[in-house]
């Protein structure tokens, strides 16, 4: 009992902070949530967690925000998505573990950089830069959990504001990931932890919003990547060496 309590909490608060920078800044849930969630839970469990928890914290945000998405702009990025998450999910069930964990800590890693660099592609913008962006973005969120940064490559280069970022890749967030659990067997976890996860969520939901209340988007943002580059770096890791 005392061992399932303790994956409970360790989830919990693995979720909280996920939650909390996801409704802060509009992205982050998966960056910062699942290397922590595939290190515990191993990849399969921990992406398709990840998922899960990356559509319900954008599900509370969008109960809000949902009047300022622009479905026109966002449906080429989701019909991109849609067609490559089953490849991700097929590429994921067939690496074995160790290298499911180089490839989520790389992805992760390089996703990061790409957006720390705020990397300017001509090529991402306008109707092929959407796809080019929803089909990255599909298979990384169903292989590796991480389908965001490639949508805010778009955004950046796209010349989208934050206020126009954070209600549309809300919206896609929560159409992705619904897609990519779609796709594959749900967690198998204990009733306690799927309770601290719940609650995680919500709180991490509060916090977040308060938060934004009182923490510039320029240290939010930056505080969330490195979290997320640090977390990446730790599978990474030990997925070479238990390769």
């Amino acid at each position: 009992m005392t061992g399932v309590w303790s994956v409970a909490l360790l989830l919990g608060g693995i979720v909280l902070l996920g939650a909390s920078v996801q409704r802060l800044t509009g992205m982050g849930f998966a960056l910062v949530a699942a290397p922590g969630l595939v290190l515990l839970l191993g990849p399969a469990q921990g992406v398709v967690l990840s998922n899960c928890g990356s559509g319900a914290i954008s599900a509370i945000g969008l109960a809000v925000t949902w009047r300022q998405v622009r479905l026109k702009a966002m449906l080429p990025l989701v019909a991109a998505a849609a067609c490559t998450v089953p490849l991700g999910t097929w590429v994921a069930s067939r690496l074995p573990e160790p290298w499911l964990l180089v490839g989520v800590g790389t992805l992760v890693c390089v996703a990061v950089l790409f957006v720390m660099r705020g990397v300017r592609v001509p090529a991402l913008r306008a109707r092929r830069g959407a796809v080019a962006a929803g089909a990255a973005s599909g298979f990384m969120n169903s292989s590796a959990g991480v389908g965001g940064p490639a949508v805010s490559l778009f955004a950046v280069n796209a010349g989208w504001t934050a206020a126009e970022f954070v209600p549309n890749g809300q919206f896609y967030a929560f159409v992705v990931n619904a897609f990519s659990v779609a796709t594959k067997s749900p967690p198998h976890l204990s009733t306690p932890a799927w309770t601290m996860i719940g609650v995680a969520l919500v709180a991490g939901a509060v916090i977040g919003q308060y938060l934004a209340k009182h923490t510039s988007e320029h240290q939010a943002k930056r505080t969330v990547l490195w979290l997320a580059l640090a977390g990446g770096a730790v599978t990474l890791a030990k997925g070479v060496w238990t390769i």
